[in-house]
């Protein structure tokens, strides 16, 4: 992972609206020691309202609670946070309105949760793919009168690994037609999740919208930005999820047809050779190749692969002939960091780049692009 000076004079002050969560607590973790970013602010629901970080949070991570959160007062959901940008963990009973309402207030919501994600106007992003779609964030802007402020999503946590394996396929042969099997992490459910005596020895074959995310987010992540809407990749999905006794990692096994014939080699090769762009590349979270293949018959494995380039890769196994589609293979990503604060992150370091994150900022993406003044 690169590890890249600062760009910035002074480090851009984030907030973490439900930091008292899994994904929020990845998140306040992550941005400790961050080269661009600082903690600034925790809102979390009412009852955390007023206590300290440290005594409203039931700490699950093995690292210990950041020395710069712990002492940090938990707000409220109210859009006046003393921060320049927001990342979003709501639990999605609450987070559209939240969202919206610290966009309108002029802050930039980089969010996490599912209610915007297929929204007309708001991108669904993960920059190593889908970068162009920042250009929609000035119509968003036009369209919901956002003085400064908008929204940018990222994808469920199993979509954010299977599109990432799927990209460089899709530029370098096309697709056609994909059919996926995820075998998802407990964590994935959040805390506490599932209950021990279901998950225990078993599988639950069944996760509430789960199927129905991933069939519809990778059309939208692969398609394009025309520069009045989302045009839809056009892509046959089916999906089927499955939630097993497993901590963190997401497993997914998935058969695909390509528009292009492509031998087995060729497949390897588009996997092992996808780099992202020098613009991604320099980003703090970013890896330069952020597929990885191996070799072995017996891999991914959650246990031994699932912390991957500091669990921002997706890494992939068993690429081979499909007898009912072109090719099959099996994947690994970690839900909690590629598929969600990691993910989340690396959204606001884009945005940081392009000088974005500013809040109330009125710089349009497309003119961002051009090389940004150091602040």
């Amino acid at each position: 992972m690169s590890a890249p000076v600062s760009r910035f004079d002074k480090k851009l002050r984030a907030g973490v609206l439900g930091a008292t969560g899994l994904v929020g607590q990845r998140i306040v973790h992550l941005l400790a020691n961050h080269p661009w970013f600082e903690l600034t602010e925790v809102a979390a629901s009412q009852r955390s309202s007023g206590k300290t970080y440290a005594e409203a949070v039931h700490w699950h991570l093995e690292a210990p609670i950041p020395e710069g959160a712990r002492k940090l007062l938990v707000k409220g959901l109210d859009p006046s946070l003393e921060c320049d940008f927001v990342f979003s963990a709501l639990d999605s009973s609450v987070a559209g309105t939240a969202e919206e309402d610290f966009a309108r207030a002029g802050y930039p919501v980089v969010s996490n949760s599912r209610n915007h994600r297929m929204d007309t106007d708001v991108p669904l992003l993960i920059p190593e793919v889908n970068a162009a779609h920042l250009d929609a964030i000035p119509l968003q802007r036009k369209n919901r009168g956002y003085d400064g402020g908008f929204l940018v999503t990222n994808p469920n946590c199993s979509t954010a690994g299977l599109v990432l394996v799927l990209k460089p396929l899709a530029d370098a042969f096309g697709l056609e037609k994909i059919f996926v099997v995820t075998l998802q992490a407990m964590s994935g459910a959040g805390y506490p999740g599932v209950a021990s005596l279901d998950i225990q020895g078993n599988v639950i074959p069944f996760i509430s919208g789960e199927e129905e995310k991933m069939e519809s987010e990778p059309q939208k992540l692969l398609g394009k930005w025309d520069g009045a809407r989302f045009v839809e990749a056009g892509l046959g999905i089916t999906a089927h999820c499955n939630r097993v006794p497993v901590l963190d990692g997401h497993v997914e096994c998935v058969s695909l047809s390509l528009k292009k014939i492509a031998s087995l080699r060729e497949v390897r090769e588009a996997l092992q050779s996808f780099e992202v762009s020098s613009e991604i590349a320099s980003l703090p979270s970013a890896l330069r190749n952020p597929v990885v293949v191996l070799d072995g018959q017996d891999r991914p494995q959650p246990r031994r692969d699932v912390n991957a380039g500091n669990g921002m890769a997706a890494v992939v196994g068993r690429v081979r002939e499909c007898a009912l589609l072109d090719v099959k293979l099996t994947l690994l990503s970690h839900n909690l960091v590629r598929g969600a604060a990691g993910a989340a992150l690396l959204n606001a370091e884009l945005l940081a780049a392009r000088d974005l994150l500013i809040r109330g900022a009125r710089t349009s993406s497309r003119e961002s692009q051009a090389e940004p003044v150091s602040r």
